[in-house]
């Protein structure tokens, strides 16, 4: 990496920023970039990159603020499940650039681990990651419904604790979780870096996590995930991997990667009172306790039998790409 162009997006609300902004144009136009990749799709993306001026603008086919008006070669999502990282990836087929996994995700930070150890008792227990937080309130999980998992959890094995992340402001979900097993909780949440949070991620055995950047964090470290996902599709913004998918009405467990199957697996009979695809590969303790508790239900938010079966509304994205599906045009075009 060459180096990194910041870009403040207040500066585009604010009048008084105009000049700045437009210093930081003639920059970017400056550098005559060969090609502007545009991943984001936002109008504002957009016209950031257009204003580049570089020899080919690419960007993905998001129709939500028209932001392909701007781009030389726009790139369509292959279908309506396809995953977000594939989608992005594409682009760089689109250009012949080549895909390959030969390098390391997150590579450890010595410094960080050796910090992680020296500040908390890492080595006394195994450890699940809980994030109980989330940018939109209607992605969380009620903290209820952890604090309850974590009572199931403690009342049953002795052999983990808890360590519950988030910043400054999941403090007061990170207290009520750990009020339901003081002993058996670490609150982190306000008091851990970046790179701490990483560690912590990487020597833990498995995180529950609602739909957050450090649950993408966790499948990168290829660690157990069991993400709650409520109105986003997880199949493509879920956990990148092999997964198996889990989906009941509303808000519940909907995405497992294939690394948690083994924690995870119980009897067969997953959740079957609500409607669960998951089935887990053989028996453990963990597994047991985790599946027994989305067994009985998913807490407070947990639907009624009506709407487990109610019908739902079409999704005009889906029927979208459902008629791109049958067109046999609907490759990536340029124009």
């Amino acid at each position: 990496m060459a180096g990194i162009i910041r870009f403040n997006r207040q500066h585009w609300a604010r009048p008084k920023n105009w000049a700045k902004l437009w210093g930081d144009i003639r920059w970017n136009r400056a550098q005559q970039f060969d090609w502007v990749i545009d991943l984001q799709c936002l109008a504002r993306s957009a016209a950031f990159a257009w204003l580049a001026n570089g020899k080919l603008t690419i960007g993905l086919d998001e129709p939500r603020e028209g932001a392909s008006g701007f781009y030389d070669v726009i790139v369509k999502r292959a279908s309506f499940e396809t995953h977000a990282v594939d989608w992005y990836l594409s682009a760089l087929q689109r250009l012949g650039v080549p895909v390959h996994w030969n390098f390391e995700w997150l590579p450890p930070r010595p410094d960080a681990a050796k910090s992680v150890r020296l500040k908390w008792p890492v080595e006394t227990a195994r450890w699940v990651i809980l994030q109980p937080g989330a940018r939109w309130s209607n992605k969380r999980w009620p903290v209820e419904s952890f604090a309850e998992l974590v009572r199931k959890f403690s009342a049953s094995t002795s052999d983990f604790r808890f360590a519950i992340l988030g910043g400054l402001e999941d403090q007061p979900l990170g207290a009520a979780i750990s009020q339901a097993a003081p002993k058996r909780c670490l609150d982190l949440t306000g008091q851990v870096s970046l790179s701490e949070m990483l560690e912590w991620i990487r020597l833990s055995e498995l995180m529950v996590t609602n739909d957050t950047g450090p649950m993408h964090a966790a499948a990168a470290l290829r660690k157990p995930v069991v993400a709650l996902f409520g109105p986003t599709e997880p199949r493509r913004t879920g956990p990148y991997g092999p997964t198996q998918q889990c989906s009941p009405a509303q808000f519940a467990l909907r995405a497992v990667s294939a690394a948690a199957l083994p924690l995870l697996a119980a009897t067969g009979m997953f959740a079957r009172d609500l409607g669960f695809a998951c089935v887990g590969a053989r028996a453990n303790p963990v597994g047991r306790i985790i599946l027994g508790f989305f067994n009985g239900g998913y807490g407070a938010d947990r639907p009624s039998r009506k709407s487990e079966t109610r019908r739902p509304k079409a999704d005009p994205l889906r029927r979208r790409d459902s008629a791109a599906r049958r067109n046999p045009k609907s490759e990536p075009v340029e124009r």
